[in-house]
């Protein structure tokens, strides 16, 4: 876990001139001495931010404290079973974490702004979960940071002397240490947190240790990413799923580009995509940071080598990892339709899977301009095999799939929209952004059902036709002078009632837009005249009483 200072200045030239120089005079401290030293308060059990240590051993290459509060309520046993402990623990960091981690990605700053070579470990009470961190305030003098403890230190947890992933966390940490030296030291930038706790977080696969799957590291960032695959790979939040995301991307990534991807970005004076991005320049790769990516998020959903090596894990404790995508279901039979709208932050993986429905399928996806997203989606056939295709999105971020016979053909469709606008600067929460999907299914009808169609089609047009004809004899037949009796729903009147019919067909297609003239006062002729009745401010009943047929028949004698 990295503890990166929000700001670190440099005061003076004249200070940095003198740590280069000089270094700090460091005073001897002899075994069972305590010294005070400054502590993250956000990882302490407690929330200290100091404490009194304890220098329980010192070894070729590690100086061992331990919180004096913790120590001095052990038993004699209890400390030599610990002392024991430690003596494993710094044979395994000469003759294994150390010698392995800085063959890839070099050394850590010796002898450091403390000028002792050998590294301090500081093991105390901390939070739950919490595998240890490194501060980079240590790395200066107290005139530039005032609660440096001027050390190569590292934290870890007292909590955990018994554990055997202890070497996990301790090699976890010296890779933070390595990077303050090769990022912030020697080209004076801070590696973006992703990228450095991706790093920290692979040395247990560098080291080994993930080789026996079961209980490792490896298997529990695993066990993590699938309860939450699609977060964010550059936001840090420091979480489990964070740790999760950027393990597993990192395995892809050394799978395919080897190891040399993170030592060479590493050492590059560029921070997090554009240094992976100029390592793979470097290599002569075909691929950039975003295609990787991309082809990684395939991986997770097909992780299949006979399709293209670039889509599945070579790491053969990971050969068989898939997700299961967010399910879409549409109905099996008729026509159906369902829109999705969902929220993602950069660089963050999001699998939908659309299954159902029966008929010629489309789907419609979009976001907002300015954008840039990359949706690669998988159609799936019913015998299980599959075709991985690109959708081409316009300017709008705007793009179609079509699939005919889709539920019959086709089983199921798999997108994976991701957005790849930004590159740089995740340094604090990101911004969340939308995309849609509709997807529709038009249902297609049986043969059979299509001829009885089209032949009830061919009688309504008939029937159309003699209504037609009987409507222009009716029609023919009146003359109307005058309304002279009152009209309402049901009357059968058949002159008076074709009189107003006639007269509310004149009106046009506002009042009248049947135009039937039957002489029958049905609903039809029952709106009409409400809407006439509505135009000339007469309540709208619907009734021809004595205003309203005053205003047609003087509509009538005006004519």
């Amino acid at each position: 876990m990295y503890n990166k200072k929000a700001t670190i200045k440099l005061f003076l030239l004249a200070s940095a001139f003198f740590i280069l120089s000089f270094g700090v005079q460091v005073k001897a401290v002899n075994l069972g001495e305590s010294v005070s030293f400054n502590i993250d308060d956000k990882f302490d059990s407690s929330t200290r931010s100091q404490i009194q240590a304890v220098l329980v051993l010192t070894k070729s290459n590690l100086h061992f404290y331990i919180d004096k509060n913790w120590w001095d309520l052990q038993v004699t046993d209890k400390k030599n079973e610990v002392l024991a402990k430690l003596d494993i623990l710094s044979l395994e960091f000469d003759s294994k974490i150390y010698p392995g981690l800085t063959s890839v990605y070099g050394s850590e700053w010796r002898p450091g702004v403390d000028g002792d070579n050998k590294i301090t470990i500081l093991f105390h009470s901390m939070k739950d979960g919490t595998g240890g961190y490194f501060r980079s305030a240590d790395e200066y003098i107290k005139l530039q940071v005032p609660d440096s403890n001027e050390k190569e230190m590292l934290y870890l947890p007292i909590g955990e002397i018994d554990n055997t992933q202890l070497k996990v966390f301790l090699a976890h940490e010296l890779v933070h240490l390595i990077t303050f030296n090769q990022k912030d030291h020697i080209w004076g930038v801070q590696e973006e947190v992703w990228l450095n706790e991706a790093r920290a977080d692979f040395a247990s696969t560098i080291l080994g240790y993930d080789n026996s799957y079961e209980n490792s590291n490896l298997q529990r960032r695993v066990k993590d990413f699938l309860q939450s695959p699609g977060d964010s790979l550059t936001e840090w939040q420091d979480t489990k799923y964070d740790y999760a995301v950027v393990n597993l991307f990192v395995h892809y990534l050394v799978d395919h580009y080897d190891v040399t991807i993170l030592s060479d970005s590493l050492r590059s004076k560029l921070v997090g995509i554009d240094s992976i991005n100029e390592s793979l320049l470097k290599q002569g790769a075909e691929e950039n940071f975003s295609q990787i990516f991309t082809n990684w998020t395939i991986a997770m959903v097909i992780n299949d080598c006979s399709l293209d090596l670039k889509y599945c894990y070579l790491n053969q404790n990971l050969k068989d990892l898939r997700i299961n995508p967010t399910l879409n279901f549409l109905p099996v039979s008729g026509s159906s339709s369902l829109s999705v709208t969902n929220l993602t932050k950069n660089w963050s993986g999001n699998w939908q899977k659309i299954i159902g429905g029966n008929g010629d399928l489309a789907l419609k996806f979009r976001s907002l301009q300015n954008l840039n997203f990359k949706v690669p989606y998988i159609v799936f056939s019913k015998d299980n095999s599959y075709s991985l295709k690109f959708l081409e999105l316009n300017k709008n971020e705007e793009g179609q799939i079509e699939l005919k016979n889709f539920g019959n053909s086709y089983s199921s469709l798999t997108i994976i929209p991701s957005l790849q606008t930004k590159t740089s600067g995740f340094d604090s929460l990101e911004f969340t952004y939308p995309y849609t999907f509709t997807v529709s299914v038009t249902s297609a009808v049986p043969q059979e059902d299509e001829i009885l169609i089209q032949k009830l089609l061919a009688q309504i047009d008939s029937l159309k036709e003699q209504i037609a004809d009987i409507l222009a004899k009716n029609n023919s037949d009146v003359t109307c002078p005058s309304l002279e009796i009152n009209l309402y729903l049901g009357v059968k009147n058949i002159n008076q009632v074709k009189c107003l019919q006639q007269f509310l067909k004149a009106r046009g297609s506002e009042i009248y837009p049947e135009g039937f003239v039957t002489g029958f006062f049905g609903n039809l002729t029952k709106s009409a005249v409400a809407r006439f009745q509505t135009k000339y401010q007469i309540p709208s009943t619907g009734f021809v009483g004595i205003l309203t047929r005053a205003k047609i028949n003087q509509i009538l004698s005006s004519i």
